[in-house]
């Protein structure tokens, strides 16, 4: 049986005021969610109103914000609040919460959840909730929102580099920001997620970890801290690192030497004094975010030096298929992680230029265009230097001690088949399973699914949100 809850529009009125705010009409939850109303617990409004409590067990931690309501489409619901995480002025990080709704500000029960962390460039929302942000795709066709559909609390983190406001100059605060922040950044995310699923009905059930790309990093180093807490300390349930590995294995031999340079190449401009931007130089991604405005608004327009010059059209398409080229150096001896990497899979022509297969055009300039203008430098030196093996880093000193169930997750197009070797021989876990979306015979990686495919491609929900949920569940 299905409960319109227009039904219960009245009680929503009695309980908000006139004021509040209402899902439409064709929203319906089941007659069994509603029946949880006895044990509901506390409004999203509610749970701030103690906040500091929420967050007692953080030094330097408060709730900048009261947690802000979107709805997204029929009972979905997006949350977002402001956390201070450290004493600085810019130790700022944001959290999400998507989820099903019975009430405005009164989320359904959900039993199980999931914790997602983003990599470079890009927010929880532009890599996990992208349709939002375009007006090409349906707004559904996103992970976070497929998962929170199928009754998953769905969590996520911005990290403090997407919050650096953009006239910033002085980037030296950054200095200090690597893996090891991050991962105590998201060890408090999750903490507090878990506070606020317990008070608004949803128990104080562990999470599973998705982290995509360098997410995957931020998320190995947390396991490997988490993995010295005794068990009743730990929040995560099941492990699901996303097309990035920690330590290449023995047939990946070129793959690391190539790691080992562009570590080499990061340590110097460390001690140069860059605390923030890439290899190719700080504000990577104003370039990123450039190019799909570009694309967007001067498709037709050559793109001026030193970007290539093609029309913007074009460049936005190449830097979604031939990721690669824009990561090689080859004046300084400098390689992409591994072969072809790409975000989104093309389809090369006799002139050398790609169509792009999975993502239309101006849903992946959207992507671009919503790409964080700085990101901290010493996390991805020290990604680096895991994936050459030669520096004694904290990060994996305890991964044999990880020994919750994990899915690896990765596009053929992108880190690929290379991230399996940390899942299985880095990680002590006996419970491991593997998801490789290949499409095209190996020698066809060029064109093959890519990075951002993942999360964005037209055939990502059955490719690959339809499988995490399934192995979530059996797990």
């Amino acid at each position: 049986m299905r409960f319109n809850i227009r039904h219960l529009l009245p009680l929503a009125l009695m309980t908000f005021g006139c004021g509040a705010e209402s899902l439409p009409p064709e929203a319906a939850v089941d007659a069994a969610d509603v029946g949880t109303l006895g044990g509901q617990g506390q409004s999203m409004r509610e749970v701030t109103q103690g906040s500091q409590a929420l967050l007692s067990e953080f030094a330097d931690a408060r709730l900048l914000t009261s947690f802000e309501r979107e709805q997204i489409v029929g009972d979905i619901a997006h949350y977002s609040i402001r956390v201070q995480v450290g004493p600085g002025a810019n130790d700022v990080v944001v959290l999400h919460r998507v989820v099903r709704e019975w009430l405005p500000w009164l989320p359904v029960r959900a039993t199980d959840g999931a914790f997602f962390v983003h990599g470079d460039a890009w927010d929880f929302r532009g890599a996990f909730m992208a349709s939002t942000l375009t007006q090409t795709v349906a707004r559904d066709h996103s992970v976070a929102v497929y998962l929170a559909q199928q009754g998953m609390d769905v969590w996520g983190i911005d990290l403090r580099w997407t919050q650096v406001p953009e006239a910033t100059q002085d980037f030296s605060f950054m200095k200090k920001w690597n893996l090891g922040t991050h991962a105590a950044d998201v060890g408090a995310g999750l903490s507090l997620a878990r506070t606020v699923r317990t008070l608004t009905g949803s128990g104080n059930g562990q999470l599973n970890l998705v982290g995509w790309s360098r997410g995957a990093q931020v998320t190995y180093a947390y396991m490997n801290e988490e993995a010295r807490l005794p068990k009743g300390q730990r929040h995560v349930s099941g492990f699901i690192p996303v097309d990035l590995g920690v330590k290449f294995g023995p047939e990946a031999a070129q793959q690391r030497e190539w790691a080992c340079t562009r570590a080499q190449v990061g340590e110097l401009l460390l001690a140069q004094g860059q605390y923030e931007g890439s290899l190719s130089g700080p504000g990577a991604g104003v370039t990123v975010r450039s190019v799909g405005q570009a694309a967007i608004n001067l498709p037709d327009i050559t793109a001026p030096t030193p970007l290539p010059a093609l029309p913007f059209r074009q460049l936005g398409r190449l830097v979604g298929a031939a990721t690669f080229s824009f990561l090689t150096d080859a004046a300084n001896n400098i390689n992409p992680s591994v072969p072809f990497y790409h975000f989104s899979a093309g389809r090369f022509g006799a002139d050398g230029l790609p169509t792009l297969q999975y993502v239309n055009d101006r849903q992946f300039f959207d992507f671009l265009a919503s790409a964080h203008p700085y990101q901290s430098f010493t996390e991805m030196v020290e990604g680096e230097q895991l994936l050459c093996g030669k520096k004694d880093l904290p990060y994996d000193d305890h991964l044999k001690d990880v020994k919750v169930p994990v899915l690896y997750v990765g596009a053929a197009g992108g880190f690929g088949a290379y991230g399996v070797h940390s899942v299985k021989q880095v990680l002590g876990s006996k419970d491991v399973s593997v998801r490789l979306v290949q499409l095209n015979a190996d020698a066809g990686r060029l064109e093959d699914f890519g990075h951002a495919d993942l999360w964005l491609g037209t055939n990502a929900k059955g490719l690959v949100w339809e499988p995490i949920y399934k192995w979530m569940k059996a797990h």
